[in-house]
């Protein structure tokens, strides 16, 4: 569809549509390619709706090691939770998001997903 983005729903919007265009920016992973360095500042958003009675969420995976200590994120006044890393262009990256220290959460928006050793499955962002 030229000229057209897709609705999450699948159906067209016309560019420029307010609402679906603030939509776009507030949810999933954003990605801003560094041109100085081999970098991208990829800030990642957990909606309200995915956790939200929530107290702290935690992005754990392949970038901190699966610390779950190492990268608290922070919670916007709409009950979102996001955090912005600089991660090394050309890889991917697996990750989750832990929740009150025991429940993981995939990203809704990731770029794919994996299995992993649990039977489960790991959110995937490639920059």
């Amino acid at each position: 569809m030229a000229g057209r983005k897709q609705s999450p729903e699948g159906r067209g919007v016309k560019r420029g549509a307010v609402k679906s265009q603030k939509k776009t920016e507030t949810q999933g992973i954003k990605k801003q390619y560094l041109k100085s360095k081999s970098l991208c500042k990829v800030t990642f958003r957990l909606p309200k709706e995915a956790a939200p009675d929530a107290k702290s969420v935690v992005i754990v995976g392949d970038f901190n090691n699966w610390d779950k200590e190492a990268t608290p994120m922070k919670r916007l006044k709409n009950g979102d939770f996001t955090v912005t890393l600089e991660l090394e262009t050309g890889r991917e990256y697996r990750f989750k998001y832990l929740i009150d220290g025991h429940r993981w959460e995939n990203d809704w928006h990731a770029d794919r997903y994996e299995k992993n050793i649990y039977g489960t499955e790991d959110s995937v962002v490639v920059v």
